[in-house]
């Protein structure tokens, strides 16, 4: 099969929508390991609904998840500028 020959603005294009799609996937994988995560902690029976006590822990849980991960992207960015 041969290779087909792109131009270079058409690389950076497909390289645009590559890591695109890459982030993308990126994202699905934490929402899925956050849901696992915060599943396992605080779900302990399944019923047809969570009880009080599930979603204040589901909550809380999701909130330090995304308080992490927003300290370590902005302690990560502080290093970089401090490093440039």
């Amino acid at each position: 099969m041969a290779q087909p020959n792109f131009t270079p603005s058409e690389q950076r294009e497909l390289a645009q929508f590559l890591e695109g799609e890459n982030a993308k996937a990126r994202i699905q994988q934490t929402v899925h390991s956050l849901t696992d995560t915060c599943w396992d902690k605080c779900v302990f029976k399944v019923n047809s609904s969570l009880d009080r006590s599930e979603e204040a822990c589901l909550s809380n849980c999701v909130e330090r998840f995304l308080d992490t991960s927003l300290f370590i992207v902005k302690r990560l960015e502080d290093l970089r500028n401090s490093s440039v």
